[in-house]
Order: structure tokens, then sequence, then C-alpha cells
């Protein structure tokens, strides 16, 4: 399996557990990773996994992010208890067939949604929230978003986590496609970090 294209993978998942904490914790995000990030959800045809996120320029945020961690300077430990956290959903979801099957149809409809709204419309968070709900909130593990209760209590705020939080566990199918394991995190962080590093500097080149 291609290092670059789980380390893209993964990206994905620090891309929107990095937009989680910052909704959770400031009531604002980037407009440009987020936005990249709910596409990729919708994104179920792509010709490659870069092309799942738009090209590297929509993956930008989330190898920072992924470099930040694996790198020498202090770890956001909440960034990686969201990842953590959608691994372990990923794992039990693929034992559901039912579910998965009914987050597929949920994806389908989502699409067609993006025929009359903009991908970040209101219209489609609420919809992939509510798809969240029925579906990955109902498993007997939950993701818990820590962050200032003021922002979470925002209904607005909580679809946006909910629809990022089901991006994020769909990165983390595809990263466990393409190879990547959780171990990884120990016995190949300076391989994932070089891959990382990389792929920042043709984007930026």
């Amino acid at each position: 399996m291609s290092i670059e294209n789980s380390t893209l993978a993964l990206a994905g998942m620090f891309q929107t557990a990095d937009l989680v904490q910052q909704i959770a914790c400031k009531g604002l995000f980037d407009q440009a990773p987020f936005e990249a990030s709910i596409q990729s959800l919708l994104e179920v045809d792509a010709s490659s996994v870069e092309a799942v996120y738009g090209g590297l320029s929509g993956i930008k945020t989330g190898l920072q992010v992924l470099c930040g961690q694996l790198g020498a300077g202090q770890r956001n430990m909440e960034v990686m208890h969201y990842v953590l956290g959608m691994i372990i959903l990923e794992r039990k979801l693929m034992k559901k067939e039912d579910m998965l099957a009914s987050i597929k149809g949920g994806i389908e409809s989502a699409q067609a949604q993006t025929e009359m709204y903009a991908v970040a419309h209101p219209n489609v968070i609420v919809y992939l929230a509510n798809l969240y709900i029925n579906t990955l909130s109902t498993l007997d593990f939950r993701i818990k978003v820590n962050g200032e209760r003021r922002f979470l209590d925002n209904q607005n705020n909580a679809d946006k986590i909910r629809a990022l939080l089901l991006a994020g566990v769909r990165s983390t199918v595809l990263w466990r496609q393409k190879g990547g394991r959780r171990f990884q995190f120990l016995f190949s962080r300076g391989k994932i970090l070089r891959t990382a590093q990389l792929l920042l500097a043709v984007n930026d080149g």
C-alpha cells in the first residue's frame, strides 16, 4: 500500500479533528479546510486519494496538523483523542453492514442536495449531522467533544461538529483501506512524518 495514500487519508482524519476542536473551543473555523473535509465525505468515486480532498491544497491543514503531532514539538492531545475515537468508531462500524448501508444511502442523498446547495450549506450540514446521529452515535462508543459550553450548545456548531466527525470516520475507512493501522503511530512515525512533510513541500512548490 502506498505510504503517500495512507498519509493523505490520515491527514484527512487530523484535519477534521482539528476543525472539531476549533469549533468546540472557539466557535470559529477555517472555511476552506472545512469545505474540503465535508466534500471528501461525498467523494465516493474519486480517481485517487488526493482527489478525495480536492487536491493537496484541500488537505494542507491536515498535513500541517499531522506534522505537528508527529514532530518534536508539543502534541495536541485533544486532537489525538478525536483521531483515536474515529479509529474506534470505524472498527465498530465495519461490523455493522446495515449501518454501512444506511450511511452509504445517506451520503448519496447528501450528494443530491449539493446539486441545489453549496457543499457547506446549512441544509447539507444538518442532513449530515442527522445521519451521524442516526448511525454512528448509536454505537456503544461515542467521541466526547470537549470545549466551551456556549459553543457546544449552539445548534449550528453541534451540526458542524457531527458532520465533521462523520467525514473523519470516512477518512478513517479510507486510511485503513490504504494500509493504515494504529500501531503505525508508534512504529512508523518518522516515515509518516517525512511523507507528510514531502507532500506539504509539493503543495507549496
